[in-house]
């Protein structure tokens, strides 16, 4: 900093406010300052400046979005937030694996980072949670929520998803599967429970028969899809409870060349890019992931700024997206 100052004919506080915007300095200033960085090649040395703010403007973002579109635009909404406010984000990838989970918030946590996002994987112990409690790491959980101790983000799963088999009942449906998620996850209990409150509201009997597991993936959702094909008394439509099942569900009903709404009707948890052009297009629910991951930085920032603060669960509410997979339009 003294050889950019040197050059650029500044003091080198005049520097560390042009590198920092700590203080309003002139446009002239601001250009010999830049010249005299590009001159020099100087990189300011960021670990050097949060050890001694202890703060690194940065947080860290541990999801599995790599093999999931939702979480994948999920990360793009929390990197796009992040930009807004000035902030660097580094991402990891958990795999939605618990080991690989734990290993993603340690790295995460000994790169300094400020505060950590995470969709917690379906682990019994909780292990990345107690690390997060046991290191008070500013944190808050997305998505995927808990019953207390974080902030948390996520969408109101149970009244969507009976507002989604109710919509089947309406057009007559009486045999209505569900495809669910992976055990464990939150997610996937509160969209069981609007499924089975969407059939107590219409008054059909639950059967276990029609509940099977796509374990939030495509190939095991295929599978689930062709077991149900199998029943004496097939469903007469599925609800699939994310985009990944969805998908799989639809492989499985065309491999065995089952028109989709003529003789299954098919919804989705979760609207996605293409979801709008396959044929038939997909009546889903969609969620609101811009918002979602605006409302996580949000929160984080917040948690950050004041430690002891009350801790928030935000419940935000999804959109119904009628097409023509379930027999309208």
């Amino acid at each position: 900093m003294d050889d950019v100052a040197r050059i650029a004919k500044v003091s080198t506080s005049t520097v560390s406010h042009v590198l920092n915007g700590t203080r309003k300095v002139s446009p002239a200033t601001v250009r010999a300052v830049e010249a005299a960085i590009e001159a020099l090649g100087y990189i300011p040395n960021t670990l050097a400046r949060s050890l001694a703010r202890s703060t690194s403007n940065t947080i860290g973002v541990a999801i599995s979005a790599l093999s999931n579109h939702y979480f994948s635009e999920t990360v793009h909404a929390i990197e796009t937030e992040c930009a807004r406010h000035g902030i660097m984000m580094l991402y990891v990838d958990t795999r939605d694996d618990p080991e690989q989970e734990l290993r993603a918030v340690k790295a995460l946590h000994h790169r300094r980072v400020d505060g950590i996002l995470l969709a917690p994987s379906a682990d019994p112990q909780h292990l990345a949670l107690e690390y997060l409690r046991a290191n008070e790491i500013p944190a808050v959980l997305v998505d995927r929520l808990v019953a207390q101790g974080f902030d948390q983000v996520g969408v109101e799963n149970k009244k969507s998803s009976q507002e989604l088999v109710s919509h089947l009942v309406e057009h007559g449906h009486k045999r209505i599967a569900l495809i669910s998620g992976s055990p464990g996850l939150t997610t996937t209990d509160e969209r069981i429970e609007g499924y089975r409150a969407a059939l107590d509201a219409a008054g059909l009997d639950f059967d276990p028969a029609l509940l099977v597991s796509g374990e939030s993936s495509s190939e095991p959702a295929r599978r689930a899809t062709r077991q149900l094909l199998t029943l004496a008394a097939p469903p007469t439509a599925i609800m699939a409870a994310n985009n990944l099942m969805t998908i799989g569900t639809m492989h499985a009903l065309r491999d065995a060349k089952v028109d989709v709404p003529e003789q299954i009707a098919l919804v989705g948890f979760d609207d996605f890019d293409w979801a709008d052009f396959f044929i038939p297009r997909l009546t889903v629910m969609a969620q609101p992931v811009k918002e979602l991951g605006m409302r996580a930085v949000k929160l984080l920032l917040k948690r950050i700024e004041a430690p002891d603060g009350k801790k928030q669960t935000v419940r935000l509410a999804p959109t119904l997206r009628i097409r023509n997979s379930c027999g309208c339009l």
